[in-house]
């Protein structure tokens, strides 16, 4: 018989860092772990702060199963979000979690030599370095493409680089680092000829990705959304259905990523 999946946990903060500005990094470590088995799932957290209700949705960056632990990468914002409250937390407490939830990015059709390009902009970034690291031990050749704000903003750039058959570019608006520009822009600079599109950012960047490779059947997008529940019980997080309009997609059951011919801007 398989072993049911736990779900929830009190899971033991490992560490807390700044890694860039305003963007914290977070190791837990717990049993929950053991489910995480496709990128691109997310998170469902408790904030330690007894007025705030509602749980924070945050992506899996990575995860370990030896060391049963898993990073996240969240930019904070004002105290309204409940980002802020995390990040105080530190090594040792433990944080209410539910998951790993949602519908990730499919590899299972993926094969050794196909070209994958994976584009992320901003926060939509921590969810594609798991998916680079699954890609590449399948042997793609992988074209990374991101986009930051500015070069204070900019995080995970050294983890990417060091994955091999993976060749990373990165903009920025402000032209402080790399390519000068967002990242439908450096992606519009670039020859691309590929299989498999995966791509995880801002409205506006998933829509121009989008349109580009509307015709690809592997357009794997990865949809942002408040949330309340987590699970689909609630229709707090619901989008039209490109296929059928009359019916609702579900950002936190039907996705977070969704095949392009899905979702509409």
């Amino acid at each position: 018989m398989a072993e049911k999946m736990k779900l929830q946990e009190m899971m033991t903060i490992v560490s807390q860092r700044e890694v860039a500005r305003d963007i914290f990094e977070l190791i837990l470590a717990g049993e929950l772990v053991n489910d995480m088995q496709t990128p691109g799932q997310f998170l469902h957290i408790k904030v330690p702060n007894d007025s705030m209700l509602l749980r924070r949705p945050i992506s899996i960056s990575e995860w370990d199963s030896t060391e049963k632990t898993c990073t996240l990468l969240y930019r904070i914002g004002d105290e309204t979000t409940g980002t802020q409250a995390l990040s105080r937390t530190t090594a040792g407490q433990q944080l209410d979690v539910m998951g790993p939830l949602g519908h990730g990015f499919p590899t299972a059709e993926v094969t050794a030599n196909e070209r994958v390009l994976i584009l992320g902009g901003g926060i939509g970034v921590p969810p594609l370095y798991q998916l680079a690291k699954t890609l590449n031990a399948i042997g793609c050749e992988i074209t990374v493409l991101l986009g930051f704000a500015s070069a204070d903003v900019k995080f995970l750039e050294e983890k990417f680089a060091a994955l091999e058959n993976v060749e990373l570019k990165i903009s920025t608006d402000d032209g402080s680092y790399g390519f000068h520009g967002h990242v439908g822009q450096l992606m519009d600079s670039q020859e691309l000829d590929v299989d498999a599109v995966y791509a995880c950012g801002a409205p506006l960047m998933l829509e121009k990705v989008a349109e580009k490779f509307d015709g690809l059947d592997r357009l794997y997008i990865s949809m942002e959304s408040r949330m309340a529940c987590g699970m689909g019980a609630c229709y707090a997080c619901v989008m039209p259905d490109r296929q059928n309009p009359a019916h609702a997609l579900k950002v936190c059951e039907d996705g977070p990523v969704f095949l392009g011919k899905e979702v509409t801007f």
